[in-house]
């Protein structure tokens, strides 16, 4: 747990000078970080606009990564002849087919992937959050037989295939140098590092700080939680970390340099902070507007720990969704809302 005391919430709404400086800002941070920065599409809603006027949202607002979380047709056809890289989800529910039998995974490939072959797929994400369970088992056997599907389709040095997991796989994380997995997932884990390393492709990580700040409000500060702290928070021997963001990716590097997996990159495949719902004093669309916009700047530069290469990274997500099941917070990360108006206009890219 991070050691510090807690700080003041983040308030006071900025002047529209102001407001309209920070948009510059803004700008022009997505502008240079160019397609480091992408925005998870998920649709667990009954109110979002059709696909084809999604696409021209993320156009306009020049943002040059997607993520979507299963085949979604309308997506992918909207997606044709696009610039735009996406990162495709390969449904829980058909890893265990997969692993089972290749003809599966090639009938997978072949219908979602080379059947839109001008669609600029980068990544495969085979299973989402499924470290443990029933699922978990099958993890590792989908994406080699998905990997030997793209290998076939002659798509294999185009598209990486990973999967996306999130901090419960940590034992710790506190320093971040300590950080290790935890035993309990190793049989989950060691085969998924073993593939990821053996095909130089990276580990997908969902992280937020935003969850791991309220669980640990009175040892973590908002600051801290946000960007926004003035000074070093958190000295671990040589590195100093200034914000929760870095700490935590940083104490899963560490834990895959004591499991084999030194060698890898991870990238950030969700990231956020809910604008309502919950805490009425944290979960603000200023504090939303000031960790979304700061991770865009952030990005660019790496962590204390892999320091100097951007860090590739999924904002979650383009829109409120109505139909999340949870606490409410979990209907509110949306930049946009279905209507395609910002939540918070500074984050308005246009």
């Amino acid at each position: 747990m991070h050691k510090m005391a807690k700080s003041h919430v983040v308030s006071n709404v900025p002047s529209v000078v102001s407001k309209l400086l920070l948009l510059g800002i803004l700008m022009a941070t997505i502008t240079t970080t160019g397609a480091q920065i992408g925005v998870c599409y998920g649709d667990v809603a009954d109110n979002l606009p059709p696909a084809r006027e999604v696409i021209s949202l993320y156009n306009q607002n020049n943002i040059k990564r997607m993520r979507i979380y299963y085949p979604k047709r309308d997506a992918l056809e909207a997606l044709r002849g696009s610039n735009i890289e996406l990162m495709l989800g390969v449904e829980n529910e058909r890893l265990q087919a997969i692993a089972s039998n290749q003809a599966s995974a090639d009938d997978w490939v072949q219908r979602n992937v080379v059947a839109y072959g001008n669609v600029n797929i980068k990544y495969l994400a085979v299973g989402n959050e499924i470290e443990s369970g029933p699922f978990a088992q099958y993890v590792g056997p989908a994406m080699e037989k998905i990997q030997n599907a793209i290998s076939r389709a002659g798509l294999a040095n185009r598209i990486k295939v990973s999967t996306a997991v999130h901090p419960v796989i940590l034992q710790e994380s506190y320093p971040p140098s300590k950080g290790s997995f935890r035993q309990d997932h190793r049989a989950f884990l060691d085969p998924v590092i073993g593939f990821l390393v053996r095909n130089k492709s990276p580990l997908l990580l969902n992280m937020y700080p935003y969850f791991s700040y309220i669980s640990n409000r009175g040892s973590i500060s908002l600051q801290y939680a946000v960007f926004t702290s003035p000074s070093v928070v958190v000295q671990d021997g040589q590195y100093g970390y200034q914000n929760l963001f870095d700490a935590l990716l940083d104490a899963h590097y560490a834990a895959l340099e004591k499991a084999g997996g030194g060698s890898l990159r991870i990238v950030v495949s969700e990231t956020g902070w809910p604008s309502a719902g919950g805490d009425g004093q944290v979960t603000t669309k200023e504090n939303a507007r000031v960790y979304n916009s700061n991770v865009i700047k952030h990005v660019k530069g790496g962590t204390p720990r892999r320091p100097g290469s951007p860090i590739e990274t999924y904002l979650f997500a383009m829109f409120n969704e109505n139909l999340k099941r949870g606490d409410r917070t979990e209907n509110n990360f949306g930049l946009f809302y279905p209507n395609k108006s910002p939540v918070y206009p500074p984050i308005n890219f246009n």
